[in-house]
């Protein structure tokens, strides 16, 4: 296939694999929500977990009852295997740092959507990959889900009343998660260049701030951009196209490649469509590509979704 021949694709890929097939330096943006390896579900599973109970239950758990019906997302190393979960994540992200810096054009950004527990972990993988880290945004959701268990509650059920009196109000879990990180790397520029040298070579480095209000409203690296009425439930971890037409626009220009490695159900490819760049996208879920290709078919809908308000002077 020729260069050419690649863009505005999507394939059925394991897309760590298939991206070591692109050209270097033929990509623009790299803006993909990869999996966060805590266990959201079996794909997400990113480690040789010897724990038989990691997505599924322990004999305890199982004695608890309904309560734990899955288990998933340790903290605190519930076993040997748990407590090796971030190192393997980081290696995991090695396993294609490198290929995502090569495909890039120098000043080109990866902006990447990771988990608040192991983003660190991805952060120190670009950077020895040769990334630079360029700044950690915040996207603000409009809901989440507060699954925090009351302390007093188990207490209560192993009949233990006097300690379910004195930790009434305390919770085993977390507060509840209403921001995301979005990781911003950007591959360097070439030695003995500058940033405006290299807009001008590479039509990439620097940020479009006139075209990022219009979504955002200000310049600032908290986002809150959310779903437009009729567009969630595609996919367990899907993400507004508002707030990815906001991040494209941020980064390219039209006509420029935009590469999700990682699509899910499409909605950077669907974003990049509707504002005129070239896109590639690449998933191991034939369900996900299916509905992936019929989104970017239906035009009508999909361009409108999220659109950026007009700019008031």
């Amino acid at each position: 296939m020729t260069e050419q021949g690649l863009f505005d694709t999507i394939s059925l890929s394991d897309g760590i694999t298939a991206v070591k097939e692109l050209p270097s330096t033929s990509v623009h943006l790299i803006l993909s929500d990869i999996p966060y390896g805590i266990g959201t579900d079996k794909w997400d599973v990113l480690h040789d977990n010897t724990n038989s109970a990691f997505l599924g239950s322990s004999p305890a758990q199982i004695k608890a009852g309904a309560v734990f019906k899955r288990r998933g997302k340790p903290l605190n190393g519930w076993s040997e295997a748990d407590r090796r979960i971030p190192a393997e994540y980081q290696r995991w992200c090695e396993s294609f740092a490198g290929e995502w810096l090569r495909i890039l054009k120098p000043g080109g950004s990866a902006v990447v959507f990771a988990g608040r527990r192991f983003s660190h972990r991805c952060i120190v993988a670009f950077e020895d990959a040769g990334f630079t880290f360029k700044d950690s945004l915040a996207w603000l959701r409009e809901t989440a889900p507060h699954r925090a268990q009351r302390l007093s509650v188990i207490f209560n059920r192993r009949g233990d009343t006097e300690n379910g009196d004195k930790w009434s109000g305390w919770r085993v879990g977390n507060l509840r998660p209403k921001f995301e990180p979005i990781l911003w790397f950007v591959k360097p520029y070439i030695i003995g260049t500058t940033i405006a040298d290299n807009v001008i070579a590479q039509g990439v480095g620097a940020f479009n701030e006139n075209a990022f209000i219009a979504y955002e409203h200000s310049p600032d690296n908290v986002l809150q951009s959310g779903f437009a009425p009729g567009e969630a439930g595609r996919h367990i971890t899907q993400k507004p196209v508002k707030l990815l037409k906001a991040l494209i626009e941020l980064t390219t220009l039209e006509g420029q490649v935009i590469l999700d490695p990682f699509c899910g159900s499409g909605s950077t490819l669907v974003a990049a469509k509707a504002l005129g760049r070239r896109y590639i996208g690449f998933d191991n879920d034939e369900s996900c590509v299916t509905e992936a290709k019929r989104r970017l078919a239906d035009n009508m809908f999909e361009s409108q979704l999220s659109a950026a308000p007009a700019v008031t002077p």
